[in-house]
């Protein structure tokens, strides 16, 4: 694609024209560009040759005369001006910066504005696979566009500038930006080699840029090394600023309003996800959005991890559980509030990832996000959401069905309570139950961890949570005064709850087990065999729950029979439910 555009930042109007090479398979008489009606076409070449066209309903529709055979290159121009209109998020928009109030002009597309501005294909399956830039504007200003910056030509009181990038990119991704802008530049020594960090910024903000933008190296440094190399290291990356309240990822040269710690490390992890690989549809913009969100967490993480990696953790938990409801899956794609909800498409969308990286553990995380980044098909091009599951559980070896059913389709969060305590030999014994915020997910199934302390001890456990009212035991080495669910923000819930019971009858005096150790079964003997028996549960010194069957083998003599024959070797707890008491003691299966 060849772009030649002239503007004058002082006024919102465009002059331009568009060269396309296209490959296609098929043969056709028509090439339809998505093109904004509120714009005037003005002719369409191909080859020399006047088209015809007709431009109706936000569609260029040009008739190429002839049918073309499939399976070969061809080519068109289109000419065109106009006054670009308002919508979106801004599009194209014509403006005015610091206090002499100097022109500035800038594109944001995302989700369907370039059509605003320019006559373009918007889809998300197909990226452009290469493009050329050329920007006339007065003489004064600077022009600021994705690739590199290849010559700026003078020609009377106006100036050319040419910008080429060679690697593919969404249509939504291409942008210019026109001012006084005030240059700097930075060099990253990146795992393949050094890349310019170009920046062009308003004059009156440029010590603010200067220090913003020297936090956001080391940023640079470690998503190189976190996730696979710069994925456009032939060319540069940059920042541009502009008149908006945030930023856009516009590839190799991001927008930004201002120069935040997140809101740089947001838009520079977005090179890696939404402009290296995009989203193939706009219900998967988490895939854009919950990765930068998460990945601006995850600098605080690496270069903070004692302070601002737990307050941006609790930050974003609190934000997602202020209400019940809402999926990261977006159901409307027309509906740009909802595309962009910063609670469900950022935040939840954020903690998503993070609690798989839970669930799978950091080694198959990483690695599966890298075999993402990699993979020749979604390379520099686009994925869906399964395509990552795919590489999550590839590499994991874990089915993530019902976790992606539950945080993905599913709205909402958990709640969990838990009643505890712990008997003179210093078993805990506990039951964890859940309750969910909203009817569309019944339970979720998440391995939680528990913080069991005191003021000189503590130690964290981990519990496969697989249903509500599930009973668990951990053997501790010291008395506990408090426990703590998901004390370091692993999982989204809330309104958790914490309570000590008193109705564990002493071991000692309680139950007999014989013979302790045992080999096939285990006797269990009661001072009376209770008769509101609930069930009878065999754990792992961790809390693993193991199946076992029992029986009821005399009632003269008070004994229940265990059946062992079928678990490992090792130190395990049993557990004996009745509806008014918990009975709990140790034993040893032989090998």
């Amino acid at each position: 694609c060849r772009a030649n555009w002239q503007v004058d930042p002082a006024v919102k109007f465009i002059t331009g024209n568009i060269y396309y090479l296209f490959y296609h398979t098929d043969s056709l008489n028509e090439f339809q560009l998505e093109f904004s009606d509120s714009l005037v076409a003005d002719s369409v070449l191909m080859q020399g040759v006047v088209l015809n066209f007709s431009h109706n309903n936000n569609i260029l529709s040009i008739d190429l005369g002839q049918y073309l055979l499939g399976d070969q290159l061809d080519s068109l121009t289109v000419f065109y001006h106009g006054v670009p209109p308002e919508t979106g998020f801004g599009s194209f928009a014509a403006e005015v910066h610091g206090p002499n109030n100097v022109p500035v002009l800038w594109t944001l597309s995302e989700p369907y504005g370039a059509k605003d501005w320019w006559p373009i294909k918007q889809d998300l399956n197909d990226k452009i696979d290469s493009i050329d830039i050329f920007v006339k504007a007065p003489l004064m200003y600077k022009v600021a566009s994705n690739g590199m910056l290849i010559n700026e030509t003078i020609i009377g009181a106006n100036k050319i500038t040419y910008w080429k990038s060679r690697y593919p990119i969404a249509s939504y991704l291409v942008a210019i930006a026109v001012s006084d802008y005030t240059i700097f530049t930075n060099q990253a020594q990146l795992s393949t080699g050094n890349l310019d960090v170009v920046n062009y910024v308003y004059a009156e903000n440029l010590s603010e840029a200067q220090f913003g933008v020297g936090e956001m190296m080391d940023h640079l440094v470690y998503f190189d090394s976190l996730f696979v190399p710069y994925p456009f290291m032939n060319e540069k990356y940059g920042h541009v600023q502009f008149n908006w309240g945030g930023g856009m990822e516009h590839q190799t040269m991001s927008f930004v309003g201002g120069f935040s710690y997140e809101l740089l490390a947001h838009e520079l992890a977005h090179q890696w996800f939404g402009d290296h690989v995009t989203c193939g549809s706009w219900q998967d913009l988490w895939l854009n959005e919950g990765f930068a969100t998460y990945a601006s967490g995850l600098c605080y993480e690496r270069f903070s991890p004692d302070l601002y990696w737990k307050i941006w953790k609790a930050n974003q938990v609190d934000f997602i559980t202020s209400s019940p409801d809402g999926s990261v899956f977006v159901t409307d794609t027309m509906d740009n509030p909802r595309l962009f909800d910063a609670r469900l498409t950022y935040s939840k969308a954020a903690m998503l990832l993070h609690m798989l990286r839970w669930k799978i553990g950091d080694g198959n995380f990483y690695t599966a996000i890298r075999n993402y980044q990699n993979n020749p098909l979604l390379s520099h091009s686009y994925a869906r959401n399964i395509d990552l599951k795919n590489e999550l559980e590839l590499e994991s070896g874990q089915n993530l069905d019902e976790f992606f059913e539950d945080w993905y389709w599913g709205e909402g969060y958990p709640s969990y309570q838990l009643s505890y305590d712990q008997d003179n030999a210093n078993l805990v014994s506990f039951t964890l139950s859940q309750s969910q915020s909203h009817p569309s997910v019944s339970f979720f199934e998440m391995p939680v961890p528990i913080l069991f302390k005191n003021g000189n001890q503590d130690t964290t456990i981990v519990f496969n949570h697989t249903f509500s009212g599930q009973n668990f035991s951990a053997q501790l080495n010291f008395k506990v005064d408090s426990v703590i669910i998901d004390p370091n923000n692993w999982i989204v819930c809330n309104q958790n709850s914490v309570t000590k019971t008193d109705n564990f009858i002493q071991v000692n005096s309680a139950i007999k087990l014989f013979p302790n150790p045992a080999n096939e079964s285990l006797s269990v003997n009661f001072a009376s065999l209770p008769i509101d028996l609930i069930s009878v549960n065999v754990h792992s010194i961790d809390g693993r729950k193991i199946d076992v069957n029992y029986s009821v083998y005399s009632h003269e003599n008070n004994t229940l029979i265990v059946d062992i024959s079928a678990i490992d070797a090792g130190t395990y707890c049993i557990i004996i439910i009745t509806e008014e008491n918990i009975f709990s003691t140790k034993f040893v299966k032989h090998k």
